[in-house]
């Protein structure tokens, strides 16, 4: 709970963290609500016994400290905390663009021709319409129209822009103009891939509107926001589902998610391309894992549940009463 957001946007996050612990609560998951207002996660944690609570962490960054979700998890760990969703490890290798896009090169999984810029030269770059992101930030931070760039001299500009205004370096990649599906998976081991969600963006015609910006996310009202339609589940033949399936999977045991997770594709040409992985996607009861999770008979309560019992078998107590 930012300090600095809006009473409308403190009032956004306050819904959706009820919706989900008394979805928890009403299949008898004893609950308690922590708000953290500022650094001191440590201190609000203090009276509360590792030996007797499994954290639910939705916490994507400590306020006052940006890019800070891998630390909220290395807190957690290093008070002996078990905690819902991927380690501090993991958390801090999916803010790292360029990291994950070499382990999915390593693995041979798909993912758009890539390069990182440091300097707004850019020689050696050849392939347009091309996308420049933050290399070290995630929630679609930075993205806009202006971020697909059809030639040499729009590329640089936006590099230098991305230098300037974030302080780290751009990754350029390819554009894939084409249709974007985002899966979630759930499970360890044995592990549930959902039924993929479509962002349908037919109503947009210009190429520079065909990505999921923050306005497109998380702003209602905006013209991406409202335009831009979420099919769960997509329309796929079997051989192309069954691809989309194998790829997502392979690269959420690549990057070592944990217990839940969203893996961001791209088709074009038969061929499915990895765009992004999230292991601490967004769960509010409006997003596509939770539209995709009712598909299989999930209700919110039951998919926050299942959470629950995932990282309950890493806990040295309950793991041992289930």
């Amino acid at each position: 709970m930012d300090p600095e957001w809006s009473r409308e946007e403190r009032g956004e996050a306050e819904a959706d963290v009820m919706a989900l612990g008394q979805a928890l609560a009403s299949l008898g998951h004893p609950v308690d609500f922590l708000p953290i207002e500022d650094e001191r996660l440590r201190a609000r944690l203090d009276r509360f016994d590792p030996g007797r609570h499994v954290v639910f962490n939705w916490c994507e960054e400590i306020p006052g400290l940006p890019q800070s979700e891998p630390a909220v998890a290395a807190v957690l760990e290093g008070m002996g905390f078990v905690f819902t969703g991927s380690s501090s490890r993991v958390l801090s290798l999916a803010q790292d663009k360029p990291r994950v896009k070499r382990i999915l090169d390593l693995r041979e999984l798909p993912t758009p021709r890539w390069a990182v810029f440091d300097t707004a030269c850019t020689d050696g770059w050849s392939a347009f319409p091309a996308i420049v992101k933050a290399a070290y930030r995630h929630c679609s931070i930075g993205l806009s129209p202006e971020s697909i760039v059809m030639g040499r001299g729009e590329l640089e500009s936006r590099v230098a822009y991305i230098l300037k205004q974030y302080r780290q370096p751009a990754l350029v990649e390819e554009f894939v103009d084409g249709r974007e599906f985002h899966v979630a998976i759930l499970g360890n081991g044995a592990v549930t891939v959902l039924p993929a969600a479509e962002m349908d963006y037919a109503g947009l015609t210009d190429i520079r509107d065909r990505i999921f910006t923050y306005e497109a996310k998380y702003v209602p009202g905006s013209r991406l926001y409202e335009t831009i339609e979420m099919r769960v589940p997509a329309e796929l033949d079997p051989p192309g589902r069954a691809a989309l399936q194998r790829i997502v999977l392979e690269t959420y045991r690549a990057v070592g998610c944990r217990d839940y997770g969203r893996i961001d594709v791209r088709y074009r040409d038969g061929m499915f391309y990895v765009i992004d992985v999230n292991p601490n996607p967004d769960i509010n009861p409006l997003t596509s894992m939770i539209y995709a999770a009712a598909e299989l008979g999930f209700s919110y309560a039951a998919l926050g549940s299942r959470i629950v019992h995932l990282a309950a078998a890493r806990h040295p107590v309950f793991r041992t009463a289930a």
